[in-house]
């Protein structure tokens, strides 16, 4: 019978873990551990709602006529005039827009794939003020019969210029930046004029034809609010919310 000496027993068991565990060859590359990815945010917990409107003090000018005699196929629906400062009943400002400028901490939020239209018909840019977030898509439409040149200049985001030649011609735009306001402009038609409120959230709103607003879904917290208008300039209030029930904030600028 053959009796194994304790030397052999050594040398058999380093061969068999070297055997049963192999190093990786000379220029192999071990496989990378898997990465998962990185959730999406979660929407914010909050149902309180800020509402409230924007007014006019003092006596406002009545809106001028758009002078669009260089290109007749500008007024298919007849004269347009001026967006810079509309008043209505009551002294309610329109146009006027509203945001979350402070309150929110690092939160981050995912952009919505649905796009915002920005629309030129009758040589007007419509809407005149919007509100979009940051890689939220913008299609600019041209819904004339008559050559427009989009023109946004903005100063934190990236510059865009070019031409709609054809009715029914559709560009998309994303701004990757926030920047409250982004200026548009129609080279060929000096009088067009549009603003849009570029922010890393949704909650913003542009107030209506009596001044009314609303800003939904917001959570528990103290926020600062400012109000952008492109002729009266900025205001800012707080308003605290409990994230169930609402709050107003009334904000009033001086003609």
């Amino acid at each position: 019978m053959f009796t194994p000496v304790p030397g052999f027993v050594l040398f058999v068991a380093v061969l068999t873990m070297a055997c049963s565990s192999p190093s990786p060859q000379q220029g192999s590359t071990p496989e990378p551990a898997s990465t998962a990815t990185p959730a999406a945010p979660l929407p914010l917990p909050g149902e309180s709602t800020i509402t409230g409107t924007i007014t006019y003090e003092g006596t406002a000018e009545k809106p001028r006529v758009v002078n669009m005699d260089s290109d007749p196929l500008c007024m298919p629906e007849g004269p347009q005039t001026s967006e810079v400062l509309l008043v209505g009943p009551g002294n309610g400002l329109q146009n006027a827009f509203v945001y979350v400028k402070d309150g929110l901490g690092d939160h981050k939020f995912t952009a919505p794939q649905t796009p915002v239209v920005l629309n030129q018909k009758g040589c007007k840019y419509t809407p005149h003020v919007f509100g979009v977030q940051v890689g939220q898509p913008v299609i600019i439409l041209n819904s004339d019969p008559t050559l427009h040149n989009v023109h946004a200049i903005p100063k934190a985001n990236a510059e865009f210029n070019f031409g709609q030649s054809l009715k029914g011609m559709k560009t998309t735009r994303t701004f990757d930046k926030p920047e409250v306001m982004v200026p548009f402009r129609c080279d060929v038609h000096g009088w067009m004029a549009s603003y849009g409120g570029v922010l890393a959230h949704p909650y913003y709103a542009v107030s209506n034809a009596d001044g009314t607003f609303e800003i939904k879904g917001l959570p528990a917290g103290t926020y600062t609010i400012e109000v952008w208008h492109e002729r009266l300039g900025t205001q800012t209030t707080k308003v605290t919310v409990d994230g169930k029930s609402g709050a107003t904030a009334n904000v009033a600028f001086k003609g």
